[in-house]
């Protein structure tokens, strides 16, 4: 990443106990970062100091745990490693642009994950990686002109419904296969859904 490279994360969805919180910040400060950190009934926020930048992560409250939320615009390439290793390791979700000179390239990440790499250069765009066999342009053709594409994107949504519900209660369980099993399905249909939205 050269030092011109801005990098944005947005729609991040990663999950935390507060044990996990107190390891970022012993880890940041390991890194050598200046930091401080608040809490209250909501949120836990992460204030690191990167040059004259203040980067602000905050965890909101979710019953036992807590949730990266907000979008995040980081400039240190040292803290933007950090933080792609912390969206892998928690196997979380999240879009990431890369800003680049007149290039942006995005970055799709599901379960950690890379699953679809686009580029866009001026008015071009360009899909560089796609997880899964993506549909042919005939059929993405004939999928608009009918209103079968339409009853798919229903179906694909009511599917994905039940298997959260699922998951939900196999990670209740403690079911580990279950719980794999889920997620694999949750990955196809994403991109089913990522290709019938598009």
């Amino acid at each position: 990443m050269n030092k011109s490279e801005e990098v944005e994360y947005c729609n991040l969805e990663l999950r935390f106990d507060r044990r996990h919180i107190q390891d970022l910040i012993k880890e940041l400060i390991q890194e050598g970062y200046s930091l401080y950190w608040s809490e209250n009934d909501t949120q836990f926020v992460i204030s690191i100091r990167t040059g004259r930048k203040l980067v602000k992560l905050r965890f909101q409250r979710t019953g036992s745990g807590f949730k990266l939320v907000g979008d995040y615009m980081i400039r240190d390439p040292k803290l933007a490693e950090w933080m792609e290793k912390l969206i892998e390791n928690t196997r979380g979700h999240a879009v990431v642009k890369r800003f680049k000179d007149r290039q942006i390239l995005i970055e799709n990440i599901l379960f950690g994950e890379v699953i679809r790499l686009v580029e866009i250069s001026g008015y071009r765009q360009r899909v560089l990686f796609q997880k899964g066999t993506p549909m042919t342009e005939q059929e993405m053709l004939r999928l608009f002109e009918s209103d079968v594409g339409e009853q798919r994107l229903l179906l694909s949504r009511l599917e994905t419904d039940d298997e959260l519900e699922k998951l939900h209660e196999a990670l209740l369980e403690g079911n580990r296969d279950k719980v794999e099993a889920c997620k694999q399905r949750l990955l196809e249909l994403s991109l089913e859904l990522m290709r019938l939205e598009w």
